[in-house]
């Protein structure tokens, strides 16, 4: 089963160095909270380091897999996602099933943009940030690799 990672735009536009606003378009995070769900890959972890004070990621358990695909929206119109259009689109037959298929990897979430709205919009935290987001992760900060602990994050902002 791939480490799947939950990527999040905490920083806005301003100021941003045109190599950074070019790497965070090709990773679909143009707006702040966007989220977007990538298998863990060495090319990936480049991209990651290059605009690293701007997102925030970590790896998904099942739970934060769900909450992220529960925001996802259909592309003909704003609809949630359904069985229905699971079925005559996708040929999955239940909502879980395709999660399923997402968490082991059998689907990649950002080649199904024909279905779907990408990327993945949320709510700004709950509560609010803990830390600065000028500030790396691990010095009481926002940004940066936050491990397992970016599901509690999703959680806030779903």
């Amino acid at each position: 089963m791939p480490k799947l990672l939950g990527i999040i735009r905490i920083r806005g536009y301003a100021a941003t160095p045109w190599f950074i606003q070019d790497t965070l378009k090709l990773l679909r995070l143009e707006k702040n909270f966007n989220a977007m769900i990538y298998e863990d890959s060495k090319t990936l972890r480049g991209m990651l380091k290059i605009i690293e004070p701007y997102v925030t990621w970590g790896e998904l358990n099942e739970e934060g897999i769900k909450l992220l695909l529960s925001r996802l929206y259909t592309k003909p119109g704003k609809d949630r996602i359904n069985n229905e259009f699971l079925k005559t689109k996708l040929k999955i037959e239940e909502y879980n099933e395709f999660v399923k298929r997402i968490s082991e990897g059998q689907l990649k979430l950002h080649k199904l943009d024909y279905y779907f709205k990408l990327p993945i919009r949320l709510h700004p935290p709950s509560g609010g940030f803990k830390g600065k987001i000028s500030r790396p992760y691990n010095l009481k900060g926002e940004f940066g690799y936050r491990g397992e602990k970016i599901n509690e994050l999703i959680k806030r902002m779903v």
